[in-house]
């Protein structure tokens, strides 16, 4: 399956990773080459793209790029999803190189091959480690569904870090059905810190507490991450089918209204072009939002001026791309629709966002001329938010 950043390594061959992924740096006239190979070769499927990836996930860190480079290889060893991996990447759960640490716990993860006693332990002993650290060894443990380790886990739902307690309550909630601590995730939807509000949406979609999906409709977070979280509460197999009584709210996470989101006051700018602008390529998703909810209030020839300054100026940007294609999309912007069927053929992996956003303009403007496209995407999108919401579509427009 694709993903995010392939196209940053698609021009390298794999004949070319092969050749410098084990490389020493100093002999190589770009170093970098050597962590974009392991990249690359996380996307390859051949048995030698595997065996080097094993050698590069046990390079000597001493090294900052084969420092970088092992990272890159035992994340992209989850990838492959090989079960080969796993002494290699328990072996990698040793050492003081925390980044490491958290790929290999994260890639274990993934791989999701049958554990024995003594892996479950090798785990939990990882729980010594730093507060991002503890964080992911916990989400391992309750994704994989290890009940193992529970009451130290528990100790942790009370930690002073709420990225620490947040997933510990996730795994109480999931692995042993305690779901009122889920209940000290709501309030942190809207924390001033992004990083904590992102958090609470992973933990409530790890928890897998399906009263908690209205909580994600208006968090303001990242729609492709509640999405994500979303998805694993209401569809927890993957086959892109949603009960009835969840369509609705999946829609409105998915249709993502800046105006009804629960923004702060703090976060939403004033209605002039430079102060959107701003927000629109502001970190925290929380601005972006207030941005676009500012500039959706504008009147309508006001509006048209700045989606097109900003559009000639930003267009390349996903962030804001996503942003405008979603104004123009949730306001059925008709003079404008040239920009939803624009966003609708993008295939660059960071663009996805912005193919649901113009899946529902489609809707919304009634644009027929792009069915052909919107039943591609239906039968083939590797995201199962974006299949599911061409479908819906499809189905509205029939």
């Amino acid at each position: 399956m694709p993903e995010r950043f392939d196209n940053l390594v698609e021009g390298l061959s794999e004949e070319r990773a092969l050749s410098v992924i084990l490389a020493k740096p100093e002999t190589l006239e770009r170093p970098v080459d050597k962590y974009m190979a392991a990249t690359r070769l996380g996307a390859s499927d051949t048995d030698i793209s595997l065996e080097y990836l094993l050698k590069a996930s046990e390079l000597d860190p001493e090294n900052l790029y084969d420092r970088i480079t092992r990272r890159k290889a035992i994340d992209a060893l989850g990838r492959r999803k090989n079960a080969k991996a796993l002494p290699y990447l328990f072996k990698a759960l040793k050492g003081d190189d925390e980044a490491a640490i958290i790929n290999a716990i994260d890639s274990i993860t993934k791989i999701d091959a049958p554990l024995s006693e003594e892996d479950h332990d090798k785990l939990l002993a990882t729980l010594t480690g730093e507060a991002i650290q503890q964080r992911a060894v916990i989400q391992a443990l309750c994704r994989m569904g290890v009940t193992k380790g529970e009451q130290t886990i528990r100790t942790k739902a009370k930690d002073g870090n709420p990225l620490v307690a947040g997933a510990a309550k996730a795994y109480l909630a999931r692995v042993h059905g305690e779901t009122k601590g889920l209940d000290d995730l709501i309030p942190q939807l809207t924390d001033p810190i992004a990083g904590r509000r992102r958090s609470a949406v992973i933990d409530l979609g790890d928890a897998g507490d399906i009263n908690r999906l209205e909580s994600l409709v208006n968090a303001p977070v990242s729609m492709s991450l509640r999405a994500k979280s979303a998805f694993q509460l209401v569809d927890p197999e993957k086959k892109c089918i949603v009960p009835d009584q969840f369509i609705d709210p999946l829609t409105r996470l998915l249709q993502d209204n800046p105006q009804t989101l629960r923004l702060r006051t703090e976060w939403i700018c004033p209605a002039a072009p430079i102060e959107i602008e701003n927000n629109l390529q502001h970190r925290d998703e929380a601005r972006q939002y207030g941005g676009a909810a500012s500039l959706m209030a504008l009147p309508t020839t006001e509006k048209l001026l700045i989606i097109d300054a900003i559009k000639d100026k930003l267009w390349s940007d996903y962030v804001t791309h996503y942003y405008l294609t979603a104004v123009v999309s949730l306001q059925a912007i008709n003079e404008r629709s040239h920009l939803v069927r624009l966003a609708l053929a993008e295939t660059i992996p960071q663009y996805t966002k912005s193919r649901i956003a113009a899946a529902w303009g489609c809707l919304a403007m009634g644009l027929d001329d792009q069915k052909h496209l919107l039943k591609d995407l239906a039968n083939t999108a590797a995201w199962i938010p974006l299949r599911w919401t061409c479908l819906q579509v499809l189905k509205k427009m029939s």
